[in-house]
């Protein structure tokens, strides 16, 4: 049997909320699943009890025993496990963000790099099927509003809310833009934990786009929303209602050589047909379709198999990294007294 089919032995490290997730969705794939991980005893008997799998509290008792892992830790923890495995010749996935800072997130690249291993990043959204429908608005795109908000679920509290929730935006928008950042203004502060739980941005980028990102974690209700704007038309994104739009110019749009005066602007309705009957061109997504963390494992597996680069690099999960870094700077700037 060769190296690209053969049957991948996976283990998961750290089988808390989103652990489970990555054991239960890795059932189902073409993989073994041979083990798991957790220095918790409850969520150890969890596993064993409900998928009949081995779980250790230590998770070097792991090597030899798998060919790929999943490292679902506190992020303190990161560096830490992610290298263990990386220098026993185990490809990792590691949630995001890959570390807590630069440093430790380019020690992982160094390490995957040297010992020839895959370090692909858990940044889930990448995977989230409306990405691909605003694909062509994103690559052009000159201003991007995203909000992104969560009740305090006493998860993560090892890190604020720009680590926690706003570098899955931040990812996206580096993924979108693909132009170096040239400044930062942020605000921020804590409210229920030592770290900062809002946070408010705003990024410029090189090539002229801008980003104001705002993430809170302290919110009554969930709220997860999207709008992307470019000179090819705009996006709007609703990930917690499941809606979307693209609105892009019609083939042939020219605004100089539109004859306005045959159109009523008083009537509403003929208005509305003129614009999007003829001129523009509306497109719904379905952001309920698929799921993006089981996308994210499949591709994964692949990469492992293929010796191919993942979607999200560790080089991407240290881009974000870099970029949280700059927004945690600007808050500092700015502290709450």
């Amino acid at each position: 049997m060769n190296e690209a089919s053969k049957r991948l032995r996976l283990g998961v490290v750290g089988v808390g909320h989103l652990g489970k997730h990555h054991v239960r969705l890795l059932k189902e794939l073409d993989c073994d699943l041979v083990a798991v991980a957790d220095p918790s005893q409850a969520c150890r008997d969890f596993v064993q009890q409900t998928h009949g799998l081995p779980a250790f509290a230590d998770h070097r008792e792991l090597l030899g025993k798998v060919d790929a892992v999943s490292v679902v830790v506190p992020t303190r923890l990161h560096r830490e496990v992610a290298s263990c495995f990386l220098e026993h010749g185990v490809d990792v996935l590691v949630e995001k963000p890959i570390a807590r800072t630069v440093a430790d997130g380019q020690a992982l690249v160094d390490l995957a790099e040297r010992h020839g291993r895959i370090l692909q990043v858990g940044h889930v959204e990448r995977f989230n099927p409306a990405l691909r429908g605003i694909a062509a608005i994103g690559s052009t795109a000159r201003y991007i509003e995203s909000q992104r908000l969560a009740p305090f679920t006493f998860r993560s509290t090892d890190i604020g809310v720009v680590l926690d929730l706003m570098i899955h935006d931040l990812d996206l928008v580096l993924a979108l833009v693909k132009s170096p950042i040239v400044s930062v203004e942020a605000f921020g502060g804590a409210v229920f934990t030592p770290a900062e739980d809002m946070a408010s941005a705003i990024i410029k980028f090189e090539n002229g786009a801008v980003a104001h990102l705002t993430a809170n974690r302290v919110a009554l209700k969930p709220l997860r929303r999207m709008r992307v704007f470019s000179r090819e038309g705009y996006a709007s994104l609703d990930f917690q209602t499941a809606q979307g739009m693209v609105v892009t110019k019609a083939p042939g749009w020219d605004f100089q050589q539109l004859d306005l005066d045959r159109i009523d602007r008083a009537q509403v309705g003929d208005l509305w047909k003129f614009v999007f009957d003829g001129l523009l061109k509306v497109q719904n997504l379905k952001l309920d379709t698929g799921n993006p963390l089981q996308e994210e494992l499949v591709d994964f597996l692949r990469c492992v198999r293929e010796r191919a680069r993942p979607l999200v690099s560790g080089c991407d999960g240290v881009a974000a990294v870099q970029a949280a870094e700059q927004v945690l700077a600007a808050i500092a700037r700015n502290r709450w007294q």
